[in-house]
């Protein structure tokens, strides 16, 4: 399971992400794709949410939920690219315990987008090169 996944990041879990079922609510898990993509694009891509000419917007996300997890543990999150289009990149993820027991396996789609017209732009350059890197065969 683990050698299926090209970038690992941990995240602990925080106290106000158990719910009232004593586990992590499900939104938590979404939060987590998003935020492990997003960082990894930031840190290893070089991609500029905040001032560049492209955006990265969520078209599709899901995610299915295999076992319980709950604050305080430690979700290890892998990350791979399932395809990758022209303007497009379909993050698959998934979600370890502590332990690691499988908790949760999901995608995300992003489509880049120009920041002002809001229409589909190429991924390219430094971005696309990094993406390659974490395409499965």
């Amino acid at each position: 399971m683990t050698g299926d996944y090209l970038y690992w990041d941990s995240v602990p879990t925080r106290w106000n992400d158990n719910d009232v079922y004593g586990h992590v609510n499900n939104v938590v898990h979404y939060a987590l794709m998003d935020t492990v993509i997003n960082e990894w694009m930031i840190k290893t891509a070089g991609f500029d949410p905040l001032r560049g000419g492209e955006i990265a917007m969520c078209v599709e996300s899901h995610c299915v939920y295999k076992a319980e997890v709950a604050f305080p543990d430690t979700i290890r999150v892998g990350l791979r690219v399932g395809k990758l289009g022209r303007s497009s990149v379909r993050w698959e993820v998934g979600m370890l315990r502590g332990d690691g027991t499988l908790i949760a396996e999901g995608h995300f789609v992003h489509v880049f987008v120009g920041r002002e017209g809001r229409r589909p732009v190429e991924i390219a350059g430094r971005v696309r090169e990094e993406m390659q890197k974490l395409v499965i065969a």
